[in-house]
């Protein structure tokens, strides 16, 4: 597989990872640093740069998903919405430091863009959540496993 082709799938999975499909980056990162053949550094920035695009995606689909909140297909109930602004608003942006954690991280991001957190604001912070998330497990994985 090319250099290219390695790269671009980790980009692409954990762009996927980011948005609210369900998919690992993690093991796709972690596979590809025992292998050894690829620097760290790019490996993370791969992850990287995918994963807050795709958080960037889900914060987009927010604003502008909030206008569909009443059709039967939209994907979470009225109460659930207004819980998850309300959490939101209590906690502000500095809440999105956890936008790199399961099952809470992508519904923030959604809501960042529900409630209009500036785009600078939303990159800064998610960037900083991603970024050392996948610092701290590729430390792990390269002083565990080599």
């Amino acid at each position: 597989m090319t250099g290219l082709a390695i790269y671009g799938g980790l980009f692409v999975t954990a762009f996927i990872a980011a948005t609210i499909l369900p998919l690992q980056s993690e093991a796709a990162l972690v596979a590809l640093l025992l292998t050894g053949d690829r620097p760290w550094w790019a490996l993370v920035a791969a992850a990287s740069a995918g994963n807050v695009l795709g958080s960037l995606t889900n914060w987009m689909l927010g604003r502008g998903i909030e206008r569909y909140r009443d059709r039967k297909w939209f994907p979470a109930d009225g109460k659930a919405l207004d819980r998850a602004q309300r959490w939101y608003r209590r906690y502000g942006k500095w809440s999105l430091l956890l936008s790199w954690a399961p099952v809470v991280g992508d519904p923030l991001t959604v809501i960042a863009g529900v409630l209009r957190e500036p785009l600078g604001s939303f990159l800064l912070l998610v960037g900083i959540a991603k970024v050392a998330r996948y610092l701290i497990l590729t430390a792990l994985t390269l002083n565990l496993f080599t």
